[in-house]
């Protein structure tokens, strides 16, 4: 058992894509076992992720017997089975029309895309390939249609230009109107209102089930997980994971393709 943060936690949260899945998008029988069994130990399960809620439904069985999930860094609770977004936090829509302007002035060859409660948007041009599974879903349409519905997460891609400088210019363009991440996604900006974050959705989850962060572990790997980490009495952080989660966690388990989840809360099942 680690030797810091709670000896037995209440919640365990998880992101999903290279932390609780492995790295061919699959998630391995050894951890859906071990996460269905830990509420019959008394400890709550969550899901929270980057992902939109329509990325969600092949892995209803291991969302866990609430069938709540996390979703959009923050923007959405979801219900899983039933398909039907809980809350939304989203954009003020004038303040994301000017980040997008902003935006377009700082990067000229910007493309967008928006997720909403009603689902995404793609501006005419963004990349086909790109979100492969995404554009199966997606209307297209040119920047109105992108603020039709309430926006929960902003989406932004300059393929042309190298990942850091673009990210590095966003982060400087959004400069406190908006939550700036990156999953892990190749040239991929995400942007969530102020204050929409996985920790803030956390605690909101925890706090409306009487539990305390000091009673959290929370697993990432990416720099979008870092305030879950820092937030979570027990922050871990799997073997794979990015250099700034690796330095910041209480804890650094085996890789997403070594079931590091699993493992670490196996002992808690006595298994």
């Amino acid at each position: 058992m680690p030797e810091r943060g709670p000896t037995r936690p209440q919640l365990i949260a998880t992101d999903l894509d290279g932390t609780f899945l492995r790295s061919d998008g699959t998630v391995s029988d050894r951890t859906v076992r071990a996460w269905a069994a830990l509420p019959e130990q008394g400890i709550e399960t969550v899901l929270v992720t980057a992902r939109p809620p329509r990325w969600l439904h092949d892995l209803a069985h291991v969302v866990g017997r609430h069938g709540i999930a996390l979703c959009g860094n923050g923007a959405f609770v979801y219900a899983v089975e039933s398909r039907q977004i809980i809350e939304t936090h989203a954009f003020d829509p004038d303040l994301l029309a000017d980040l997008i302007a902003d935006l377009r002035a700082a990067v000229p060859s910007v493309q967008f895309a928006t997720e909403t409660a009603a689902g995404p948007f793609f501006e005419d041009g963004w990349p086909g390939s790109y979100f492969e599974t995404a554009i199966t879903y997606t209307p297209r349409g040119q920047t109105p249609p992108l603020l039709q519905a309430p926006v929960g997460k902003l989406l932004a891609l300059a393929p042309r230009i190298p990942t850091e400088e673009f990210l590095a210019t966003v982060e400087e363009v959004v400069a406190g109107r908006g939550e700036f991440a990156y999953s892990g996604a190749l040239g991929l900006a995400e942007i969530g209102a102020v204050a929409v974050t996985k920790a803030a959705a956390l605690e909101r989850w925890a706090d409306e089930h009487g539990i305390a962060a000091e009673q959290v572990w929370a697993f990432g790997d990416m720099p979008n997980d870092l305030p879950m980490i820092e937030w979570a009495g027990l922050g871990v952080a799997v073997a794979n994971a990015h250099p700034t989660v690796l330095e910041v966690a209480d804890l650094i388990a085996p890789s997403n393709d070594e079931d590091g989840v699993a493992a670490t809360v196996e002992p808690l099942l006595g298994t």
